[in-house]
């Protein structure tokens, strides 16, 4: 989280230095110079050169001429026939008359030339032909478009080039445009990102992402603008069930071998186009959706919101043979065992009043069932039918935004007649009112209000001619990028040793990838998969019972004994609810607890938080807001996610008077008095505490001048690293609980472990020997890491 919110901070800046309010003004016509570095590969043979040639047959006689150039490696008189035979089979606009084709055709391919671009010196010989040719034919430059369809670690040894030989003279407008990737992570494309901005200007460079050119993508933020009277009561999480952004794939890997294995399916996929989507349908609707500047602001603010993503907040796979696969593209050895998904599917959530609690499923693969992609926005019904479930009303309710292939086979947004009857997103669209006998999403299309383009236009040909007008609405900007991969690099962190499931492919794979939603966590649906690959670990063991410095002992995996914990926890808290009405707990801080807060957040539903209080074992002595705070930490991952009235919330009074831990304020008397008021006896029913590499507990520290509180239950502390001040409950509040447990986790906890279950007794040294409650309900959780090292 911390990057997002360093991202945040810096956004102004940003904007500031890259983004300026006149990049949308009309610009003047005049020469335009296209130069394609890499101008004869697949990109460019596929996409680029016929989106080019729609842009010039668009263009031309509007008060602009054009020269064209494809740039490579090769020398020119290997690099021209190449490029030729590409250009042979361009490819008229819809529009045009077999004539006026034809001309346009003949006219672009004369304007089209192939330049060896590998050294400087060639880049300068390419301004100086294109001065040349100004000169000659005394044209006023209007703009240099330069489009880097060549690996991401040649971007900056290029863009140096082109900043040093190629600029255009002051009043041409000068363009670069990037293609994905962008970065492995977080780090390397903020490294990619500082090394262009030494060349570029932030206005100057253009980010494609090809999904925000398909037409439906392309048009949500219209869609929802047009329609924003019928669709704002109903865009929430009071209405709004669940978002599912997807795209299947029916391809395998080969020939994208080399770059995949080191990407992946959420690297190729999920940051960048299923997340340009996420935020398009999360972001808040800008005044003007034409302004730049606006749209790329709003999708920023939509980073801050989505909740932190977990190992168990993914599901990922991996077709069989891709393994295979890479062992022939890559020479690897038989023995050779790629981790690299091919599926994934990602439960996200937005903590914002207007979308909490409403999942997110984002999923992609390759090798499935058939070739698909939409974004489904699925309505809560109250409606219950009891009979004629054909009603219409009696059917999901859902908009659609169907981005091409599968059944419908075109691009469209779809509405169930349920919801309401959209307007059409602008003049360039039509209603569908012909309908196939198929169905989409559980309905068949006569239940949809449908529309679509009337013109289809491929992406690369949308971004084009947003590239050549200066439109950058529809590209990603430094600040959004570095968001994205803040957001998915710690999930792609936690997934490096995680061995995903094998499926067969195609209709083969059946039910072995449906995956369900368990609390704010995924898992498959079939867990009767066995991992090709065998871990090593003695998995088999559960949990195990025993004695530690003659106290009840737990021990088992991370996992398992979290279970427990929250299991052992739920219990004493129905218990003295059931005998008292209450449950008083005090909770530590540190990292340890976390996944437990996680455990009861997530998978407890029957808590008794109601009638739980919620109290603080120790505090630093911070504002409640910083990230340090134990307060905060216990709310983020816990209080947030259940119902527990707000006033059964005890923390630390560790802020007074605007001063932090003063002893004239006195902070631990006001806690203590609490306790008296609240606390049966002053006795909690659960004190969960943690323990320190030193031996210490809350924040009860050696040398602490421990013996001096005599009968206090809280006091001020020293720590011997920073923040340094503290608040504690005191071994009387500790020793007074009915039970105790205390958690130890981590192969760094090894040592200590070993020196406690030698000590016999208590030892000024560890003061976690000091507890030991009156009741005897001591209870320590320790992990095989911990116990066993």
């Amino acid at each position: 989280m911390w990057r997002i919110t360093w991202l945040l901070i810096l956004a102004t800046t940003y904007w500031q230095r890259g983004h300026t309010k006149g990049d949308e003004s009309p610009q003047s016509p005049g020469h335009v110079s296209v130069v394609i570095v890499g101008g004869t590969g697949d990109l460019a043979k596929k996409y680029l050169w016929q989106g080019f040639f729609h842009l010039y047959a668009t263009q031309v006689g509007k008060g602009y001429t054009f020269s064209f150039y494809g740039g490579g490696l090769s020398p020119t008189d290997k690099g021209t026939p190449l490029l030729f035979e590409i250009l042979k089979e361009l490819k008229c606009p819809s529009e045009l008359t077999a004539e006026r084709c034809a001309l346009v055709k003949e006219q672009f391919l004369r304007l089209s030339q192939y330049l060896q671009l590998k050294t400087a010196e060639d880049y300068e010989k390419l301004s100086q032909h294109i001065q040349q040719q100004l000169k000659q034919e005394d044209m006023v430059e209007a703009g240099r478009l330069f489009y880097l369809s060549i690996p991401a670690f040649a971007y900056a040894d290029v863009a140096a080039k082109i900043n040093s030989t190629c600029r255009p003279p002051a009043g041409a407008w000068f363009r670069v445009v990037l293609e994905k990737p962008f970065g492995h992570d977080f780090e390397s494309a903020h490294l990619l990102a500082t090394q262009l901005a030494g060349f570029l200007k932030e206005e100057e460079m253009y980010r494609i992402d090809h999904y925000l050119g398909k037409e439906v993508v392309a048009q949500i933020l219209a869609f929802r603008k047009k329609n924003n009277n019928l669709l704002e009561p109903i865009w929430n999480r009071h209405h709004i069930e669940r978002i599912e952004i997807v795209l299947k794939e029916t391809l395998d890997c080969k020939g994208r071998i080399q770059f995949y294995d080191q990407y992946g399916v959420i690297r190729d996929v999920l940051q960048n186009h299923l997340t340009e989507v996420l935020t398009l349908l999360l972001m808040s609707i800008p005044a003007n959706i034409s302004s730049s500047e606006e749209v790329l602001k709003n999708k920023l603010k939509v980073f801050s919101s989505l909740g932190h993503l977990e190992r168990n907040s993914v599901v990922i796979g991996q077709y069989q043979k891709y393994t295979e696969e890479v062992q022939e593209e890559l020479n690897k050895t038989k023995d050779y065992f790629s981790r690299t998904p091919t599926f994934a599917g990602v439960a996200i959530f937005a903590d914002n009043p207007q979308y909490d609690g409403i999942p997110i499923f984002m999923t992609s693969g390759k090798m499935l069932d058939e070739r698909v992609g939409y974004a489904r926005i699925l309505f809560k019904n109250d409606i219950f039918c009891i009979q004629d479930s054909s009603n219409v009303n009696c059917k999901p309710k859902q908009i659609v935004f169907y981005l091409g292939h599968g059944g419908l086979d075109y691009p469209a947004i779809l509405v169930s007649k349920n919801v309401f009857k959209p307007s059409l997103v602008n003049s360039a669209w039509k209603e569908v009112t012909e309908h196939k006998d198929i169905s989409v999403l559980g309905l068949p299309l006569s239940d949809y209000y449908i529309q679509t383009p009337a013109v289809p236009r491929e992406a690369y040909y949308v971004l084009i001619n947003k590239v050549f007008h200066g439109r950058k609405d529809s590209f990603i900007s430094a600040d959004n990028l570095l968001a994205s991969w803040a957001f998915w690099t710690p999930l792609l962190e936690s997934l490096v040793q995680a061995f995903p499931r094998p499926y067969p492919g195609g209709t083969a794979n059946g039910d072995l990838l449906n995956f369900q939603l368990r609390g704010r966590e995924v898992a498959y649906v079939n867990e009767a998969v066995v991992n090709v690959i065998q871990q090593g670990q003695d998995e088999n063991f559960q949990v195990m019972q025993g004695k530690f410095r003659g106290a009840e002992m737990v021990s088992a995996w991370a996992k398992e004994l979290v279970e427990r914990l929250a299991s052992d926890l739920q219990s004493a808290a129905e218990e003295a609810v059931q005998n008292e009405g209450q449950f008083h707990l005090a909770l530590s801080g540190g990292s340890s607890p976390i996944a437990l807060f996680l455990q009861l957040a997530l998978h407890h539903y029957t808590f008794p938080w109601h009638h739980t209080h919620v109290w603080l074992a120790d505090e630093r002595c911070v504002p409640p807001t910083d990230a340090g705070s134990n307060f905060r930490t216990i709310h983020d991952q816990l209080l947030q996610h259940v119902r527990i009235p707000y006033f059964n919330i005890h923390p630390m009074p560790v802020q007074l008077n605007q001063r932090l831990c003063v002893e004239e304020d006195g902070g631990a008397l006001l806690y203590e008095k609490e306790i008296n008021q609240l606390v049966n006896a002053s006795s909690f029913h659960y004190v969960l505490l943690g323990v320190g590499q030193d031996g210490h507990t809350a924040s009860l520290f050696q040398d602490g001048k421990l013996d001096e509180t005599g009968e206090r239950l809280v006091t001020l502390t020293e720590s011997p690293v920073k923040p340094h001040q503290r608040m504690s409950l005191t071994f009387t509040a500790i020793n007074k609980a009915r039970k105790v447990g205390v958690l130890v986790m981590g192969k760094r906890k090894h040592e200590l472990v070993t020196q406690l279950s030698r000590i016999k007794g208590e030892s000024a040294k560890y003061p976690i020997t000091r507890v030991h409650p009156t009741e005897g309900g001591l209870m320590w959780y320790i992990d095989y890491d911990a116990l066993l090292g």
